[in-house]
């Protein structure tokens, strides 16, 4: 299983399911990344922590923890 945390820079993935339960993964539905969608990792912060994505032609920032829960191909 490959998450949204496991990425490298430039590469651009397809969500395949959304883990979690509740106002978690409410909150992430409601950044627009439900099942489907196209999401392209532009940068990782210097610490690694959070990732700086382009989901749905908008920029959005997403932390480590919440991005283990998005499972993509």
């Amino acid at each position: 299983m490959k998450t949204l945390k496991d990425m490298k820079i430039g590469e651009t993935v397809v969500v395949k399911k959304l883990h979690g339960d509740g106002a978690v993964r409410r909150r992430i539905m409601d950044m627009g990344i439900t099942k489907g969608v196209s999401v392209y990792l532009r940068k990782v912060a210097p610490l690694g922590d959070p990732l700086e994505i382009t989901v749905r032609s908008y920029e959005l920032s997403i932390r480590k923890g919440d991005a283990e829960m998005i499972e993509v191909e």
